[in-house]
């Protein structure tokens, strides 16, 4: 019955599939102030696998500068219809959202999707025959099993706002729906944390942590991620030892979780979830329950077997207990997903058909588990598994992996935490050459400031004065975290990759400049911290307004106080001098 219908309304929204037995209805069901919600069904009187189905619309492209999409990092840029790659989404892949944004940042259209755990295919792109851009959804792309009944919402935001303020509505929009409701955020989540990835790969030694925690303690950081390593001797890249997860290397772990607790810190460890290593146990236990044996890292399980689910929710509900964990890094879980060989006829005693449907599951049982155990355990996440649904299992985020990438690093913070409410969103692990000239290991640092940071540095190894800088932006970071991780956050030009950020919260704005560019002043703020995470010595300033008198204090990268003085800032423009990658603080002066 699907063939080429279309909706009359603004916009004009063009239903496109084959024919088949499937009756679609698309009911505008709110509309007001920019923003249209429309239901959208799929119904059949008996069960059926669907063939794909599109919603398509356009709109001028009129004052659109880029498109935002979740995690294109410095791709932001217009495409062309010719160009035939979507952007997908599924349950651990990106958020059905995309924002067309304009020439000051503004919103254009803003459109999203309430199905968040299926795979769906999403695009805005420019057809140079009419110079609109012609947006589409398209779901069943990917049906393996028959339904009868199916429905989602779509979201169009037309407001004339920031671009990020219309990504923020989006992520309220999701958290309405119940099965999309976010998980409980502990305090342990929102500290940094050390991590042993970048530096100690899987040579762990445990004397060496446990000094390394020490030192971590010292300059702020709260919490330790033991990363790859621990559940096996063998150092060679890969997983072919993965799935049965004991503590080879670090033999006696609830001692050395205790000790690690003496130290102050917490600690987490991290699983591969997806992967059963060909030289495991496990293997042979579970062959014939993998989504696919050709991968390039390991077999990887089918969750879609209850068996599987339970082995993997036992493994990870063991180790909270009976070491006394209080987090958990699960990793790889994009890796959940449909492959060529993945087979599409299953046992008897697999009770889902829907990869995503038992992910879901999967991740669910999981965090309910844990946290009956510890009800303030963290759980980490990283891109691209950091849309709306992998909200209601984990409470932390993390930008993906970076090492040496400042740049790539503030990017992607912004773009997660755009969509992330109250989920911690966390950096990559920072990290640089022992040979790396002080203030540009510095940038590595200053440029995680509107995240949590994350550490991947031998501490025993690092030079004082290369000590003194993170204990600085720690400590910093720390004293400031409340408006850095519950204020308003407004990230700028997401085309140059945010060269200026801003966040303020109860009359304490702090302001990141990452590049030479002009940062204004518009308010009367009681505090005004603006971060030189630049090479450069200048930071010039437009004040739109008379502010005042300030009283001022310059820092350098190390928190050396360089200089203070009394400031007016009157409507006008200003170059105010700072060292490389330091901090001005300015106090308002009543």
């Amino acid at each position: 019955m699907i063939a080429n219908t279309t909706i009359t309304s603004f916009p004009e929204i063009i239903i496109i599939g084959e024919k088949q037995n499937f009756r679609t209805t698309l009911n505008k069901v709110y509309g007001d102030e920019g923003v249209t919600l429309y239901d959208f069904e799929v119904n059949n009187d008996v069960e059926e696998v669907p063939k794909p189905i599109t919603l398509q619309w356009k709109v001028p492209a009129i004052n659109v500068k880029g498109v935002w999409k979740p995690t294109t990092d410095f791709n932001k840029r217009i495409q062309a219809d010719w160009e035939l790659d979507n952007m997908e989404s599924r349950i651990s892949i990106d958020s059905p959202v995309i924002s067309l944004f304009g020439n000051s940042d503004g919103n254009v259209l803003t459109f999203a999707c309430s199905n968040a755990i299926n795979k769906l295919e999403m695009n805005a792109r420019l057809r140079e025959e009419d110079n609109c851009f012609y947006c589409h959804v398209t779901f069943f792309t990917e049906q393996h099993y028959p339904l009868k009944n199916f429905k989602v919402q779509l979201r169009l935001d037309y407001q004339d706002w920031h671009f990020s303020d219309s990504l923020r509505a989006v992520a309220s929009w999701w958290e309405s729906f119940e099965q999309l409701k976010p998980a409980y955020v502990p305090d342990i989540a929102k500290t940094p944390l050390y991590s042993t990835w970048y530096q100690f790969h899987q040579n762990l030694d445990v004397p060496l942590l446990l000094k390394e925690c020490r030192l971590a303690k010292n300059l702020g950081y709260k919490a330790i991620i033991i990363d790859d390593g621990w559940q096996t001797f063998d150092s060679n890249r890969g997983y072919d030892f993965t799935g049965d997860w004991q503590p080879d290397r670090i033999p006696e772990m609830a001692e050395f979780v205790k000790s690690v607790h003496e130290t102050g810190m917490k600690i987490a460890l991290w699983y591969s979830v997806p992967f059963c290593g060909e030289k495991s146990k496990a293997y042979k236990r579970f062959k014939g329950k993998f989504l696919t044996e050709d991968h390039r890292w390991a077999p990887v399980f089918d969750p879609r077997y209850p068996d599987v689910r339970q082995y993997l929710i036992d493994i990870y509900t063991n180790a909270a207990r009976d070491w006394s964990l209080d987090g958990f890094k699960l990793d790889f879980i994009d890796d959940f997903r449909f492959y060529k060989d993945t087979p599409t006829k299953l046992g008897p005693d697999a009770d889902y058909a829907s990869i995503n449907g038992a992910v879901d599951r999967l991740l669910t049982d999981v965090k309910d588990a844990l946290t009956k155990i510890n009800p303030e355990i963290f759980i980490e996440f990283r891109q691209k598994y950091t849309g709306p649904a992998m909200r209601k299992y984990g409470n932390m985020f993390r930008a993906f992996d970076c090492p040496g990438d400042a740049t790539m690093n503030r990017l992607r913070i912004a773009d997660i935490r755009m969509l992330a409410g109250n989920t911690a969103v966390h950096s990559d692990m920072v990290t640089w050459h022992a040979d790396e000239p002080l203030e540009i290991a510095a940038l590595q640092v200053i440029n995680t400031l509107f995240g949590v940071p994350q550490l991947s540095v031998m501490l025993s190894e690092t030079p004082e004065a290369y000590v003194n800088m993170i204990g600085f932006y720690t400590k910093y970071w720390n004293e400031n975290a409340d408006v850095l991780m519950n204020g308003y956050f407004l990230p700028s030009k997401p085309l140059a990759n945010y060269p200026t950020q801003r966040v303020s919260k109860n009359g304490h704005l702090i302001i990141g400049v990452y590049d030479a560019w002009v940062v204004e002043l518009d308010g009367a703020y009681t505090h005004i911290d603006i971060l030189n995470a630049q090479i450069a010595t200048q930071v010039v300033v437009r004040i739109l307004n008379d502010l005042g008198a300030y009283a001022c204090k310059v820092y350098d990268c190390q928190g050396n106080l360089i200089r203070e003085e009394n400031v007016v800032f009157s409507k006008g423009v200003i170059e105010v001098e700072v060292p490389e990658c330091g901090i001005i603080r300015a106090e308002k002066i009543e």
